[in-house]
């Protein structure tokens, strides 16, 4: 009875969203940006080194790697000043790489909204793709090193402008992953990745997966990257919308654990439905907000139910002191401490 009281309320809010404020919906609606790097017209069409550069949208991770390992020191640098777009956000080619790139790309751009992205030395911008809001990934720690990797995927109202945000820090993907990379200590490295064109407001984009299904496909993408890098395996931290994305990109997702966090559900109806061999874990503070929002599916709005719930299956991480949709990574919390020990592998 509960859950059709629920369904109820579902078609009714779908019905005001899509009726009653169409104008405004349509105004925040998003278009997802996908495809190649930008920059890659140009690749395609270089043959400074003698012989064809890997399509960037047809080549694998793998296959970009192998092709990046059989170049000399004297070419990868060519290629990173002729195509600095490119290289840095290739999935596949190794990290130093994508890093000395997009310090290049930051450099010689002039748009105000990303000069944040390159001030202070010693910044390891993963990816950085201009288009759009602007996208970013900004890695903490020694990826190359680490023996434990963490991936945090944010929700909505994220782009390279508000990436790594002063106010409502433990909300934005550089607050989280700072955090996290702050409790797990030496030896581990956390990447924050901003990937994906995510939904602005609370609208048909937050409340559909079609942003979502977008970002699941540059999220495998990025994933498989750092495997054809031989990055250690991630275990992934999902927030919000971002555990819509996550959910959609399970079955594809070469992870060790799963973690999702404030979720309105993650387009599946239990942890077998995800078909993945990750640990699947979820938390949820009862100040959460998240906590209104039916979980239901109903023509396409709304993604399914809680994660949090028993009845989905998950491992339940503790998260009574932290506070309001944003306080999972705050210090001191309880939820913080948990997020760390899997982080870390303590809880497998």
């Amino acid at each position: 009875m509960r859950r059709y009281a629920r369904t109820l309320v579902a078609v009714a809010l779908a019905t005001t969203v899509v009726a009653g404020t169409a104008g405004w919906v349509s105004g925040n609606a998003q278009q997802a940006v996908t495809g190649p790097p930008p920059g890659s017209a140009a690749w395609r069409s270089d043959h400074v080194l003698g012989r064809k550069l890997p399509d960037p949208e047809r080549s694998t991770p793998a296959q970009v790697a192998q092709f990046f390992q059989g170049l000399s020191k004297d070419e990868r640098q060519q290629l990173i000043v002729r195509h600095p777009s490119v290289v840095g956000n290739l999935d596949g080619v190794p990290v130093e790489l994508r890093y000395r790139a997009n310090a290049l790309s930051l450099q010689a751009g002039h748009d105000p909204r990303y000069t944040h992205l390159a001030v202070g030395r010693g910044r390891q911008i993963l990816a950085f793709d201009p288009r759009g809001r602007g996208q970013v990934a900004e890695v903490f720690g020694d990826l190359r090193t680490a023996s434990r990797v963490s991936v945090v995927v944010p929700g909505s109202d994220i782009d390279a402008g508000t990436f790594d945000r002063t106010h409502d820090v433990y909300g934005t993907p550089a607050g989280m992953a700072k955090s996290l990379y702050a409790e797990t200590g030496t030896g581990s490295a956390v990447i924050a990745w901003a990937g994906y064109t995510t939904p602005v407001g609370v609208g048909v984009d937050a409340a559909t997966g079609s942003l979502a299904k977008a970002g699941a496909d540059r999220l495998t993408r990025f994933a498989d990257g750092l495997a054809a890098d031989r990055i250690t395996e991630p275990a992934v931290f999902c927030h919000s919308y971002g555990s819509v994305v996550c959910g959609l990109a399970a079955s594809r997702l070469h992870v060790g654990d799963l973690v999702v966090l404030g979720s309105p559900g993650m387009r599946a109806d239990n942890v077998a439905d995800l078909h993945t061999t990750a640990r699947v874990w979820a938390a949820k503070d009862a100040t959460d907000w998240i906590d209104d929002v039916p979980n239901v599916e109903v023509a396409g709005l709304g993604h399914g139910p809680d994660p949090a719930d028993p009845e989905f299956g998950a491992r339940r991480v503790p998260a009574e002191d932290a506070h309001g949709h944003t306080g999972y990574f705050a210090p001191g919390t309880d939820s913080l401490r948990a997020f760390a020990a899997i982080a870390e592998g303590a809880s497998r």
